[in-house]
């Protein structure tokens, strides 16, 4: 305990020296080598010489007083203020501290779970944290808890949930966790612990495995198929060798098996066929071989399927692609020499789709433009005829008469009206001429012109009525 204090003011002056309380990489690598010497990662039993100044309810939250109080010393940055009242005999009022009744005597409380979440913490983990004895659940996930896990842990006899995910701590796989009878789910993921992985691990009665995004450099035990959980991930380590045939065993419990980004290879054995309660198998990015399985119709929950940029080779086999749940089929960077025609026609057309869809446009782009074009010419052409009309405008009884001729010369026929009285009765008889110049009258503004085509005795009347708008349509010009 005197070597412990020692370690602890150390570090309390170490901090007190750095510009901020975050820790370094020489800081994370000196509390590794401190814990790595041996003598601090046991737990004294010294604990009845410890003097304590407060009441407990039990002993029990003395023991759980004396180990929270160690944790922060332990604790460098705390910009959450988590453990800023960590103070006191009340542990169950702690932030991040819950307490229960416990297990073996409801008459007392204990405390039954550290719950430390995205609070950003640096520090390490104490060997005092033994002295939580009640505990059944530790959530350390992103923080920046360093070093290594102590051996010390092995006195939580009712762990059932370690996740010590995103953090930085180091050192082989921490087997102490095997010893944990209880435990059912353990989280790693995302720190530095590296070397091989016990074959221990996948004999134990876990439900769920997170070991992706270490630097674990280890095959997949053989023993792999015992495991019993339904969640396994891998990912992102440097795991290489043969998938074991024993994965088979692993049926009726495994539900998603991630193992892309590591260095696998050999051929997927013919075993993973019976994977009957398998949603997501994701294998990309190793360096499997050879073909796959051809009898993958069993694997009925499959929802994704992934073994892109890998060596498989072959036929990609006819019955993935009638599989009921599957959603997505990666299988790219392959040296897949053909497919199923069941495999490949639905993709074709999914993909093909898009070509007709961006073609459309040219063909609608480039036929409008000529129609849209000719309407105007047709549109200027009538006005031509309508350009001719003004003319006969100044002397509105010789269109009467004969139009083509006031087309030429408009003043003729403006001189010799009463020749236009004599002959009336033509437009009667041809309509169309006055159905073409109904603009004529509009321009003139006299409405009376109607009535002229229902009386032929009018048309004398007519002829003096446009004697006299002549003259100044003359003067205009």
């Amino acid at each position: 305990m005197l070597a412990s204090g020692c370690f602890l003011v150390f570090l309390v002056s170490f901090c007190s020296f750095s510009s901020s309380f975050a820790l370094t990489d020489a800081e994370a690598a000196f509390i590794a080598r401190r814990q790595l010497l041996g003598d601090n990662e046991e737990l004294s039993n010294t604990l009845e010489e410890m003097t304590v100044n407060l009441k407990f309810e039990n002993d029990r939250l003395k023991k759980a007083y004396i180990g929270l109080q160690a944790w922060k010393k332990a604790v460098y940055s705390d910009p959450f203020k988590f453990t800023a009242n960590w103070e006191g005999a009340d542990v169950c009022a702690y932030k991040g501290v819950f307490c229960d009744q416990a297990l073996d005597d409801p008459t007392i409380t204990v405390v039954a779970g550290i719950d430390l979440n995205h609070a950003d913490i640096a520090g390490h983990l104490p060997v005092e944290i033994g002295h939580l004895v009640d505990v059944s659940l530790i959530h350390l996930n992103s923080n920046r808890f360093c070093g290594i896990i102590p051996r010390s842990i092995k006195n939580l006899l009712l762990l059932d949930e370690a996740d010590f995910s995103n953090n930085r701590f180091v050192g082989p796989f921490p087997d102490v966790l095997l010893e944990l009878p209880k435990l059912k789910y353990l989280d790693l993921r995302f720190n530095n612990f590296e070397g091989q992985v016990p074959s221990g691990l996948f004999d134990k009665n876990l439900d769920a495995i997170f070991l992706n995004d270490n630097r674990f450099h280890s095959i997949i035990p053989e023993n792999f198929g015992n495991s019993n959980a339904s969640v396994v991930v891998l990912a992102n380590n440097r795991f290489y060798g043969c998938i074991p045939k024993s994965i088979g065993k692993m049926g009726n419990t495994l539900d998603e098996l991630i193992v892309t980004n590591n260095e696998l290879s050999g051929c997927l054995p013919e075993e993973i066929s019976k994977l009957v309660s398998l949603t997501v198998f994701d294998f990309g990015r190793n360096k499997f071989a050879g073909s796959l399985p051809k009898d993958l119709k069993s694997m009925q929950k499959v929802e994704i399927f992934d073994i892109a940029s890998n060596s498989f080779m072959g036929n990609v086999p006819k019955n993935l692609c009638t599989l009921p749940k599957l959603a997505n089929f990666t299988f790219s960077k392959n040296y897949f020499e053909s497919m199923d025609e069941t495999l490949a026609s639905p993709p074709l057309p999914v993909a093909s789709p898009p070509l007709p869809i961006a073609s459309p446009p040219k063909p609608v782009a480039s036929p409008p433009p000529p129609p849209v074009a000719s309407p105007p010419l047709l549109v200027h052409s009538p006005p031509p005829p309508v350009a001719s009309p003004p003319k006969p405008v100044a002397s509105p009884p010789s269109p009467m008469a004969s139009p083509p001729k006031p087309v030429a010369s408009p003043p003729l026929p403006v001189h010799s009206t009463p020749p236009t009285v004599a002959s009336p009765p033509k437009p009667v008889a041809s309509p169309p001429p006055p159905v073409a110049s109904p603009p004529l009258p509009g321009h003139s503004a006299p409405v009376p012109a109607p009535p002229a085509f229902e009386d032929v005795v009018l048309p004398p009347t007519l002829g003096s009525l446009y004697a006299s708008p002549p003259p100044p349509i003359f003067q205009g010009y």
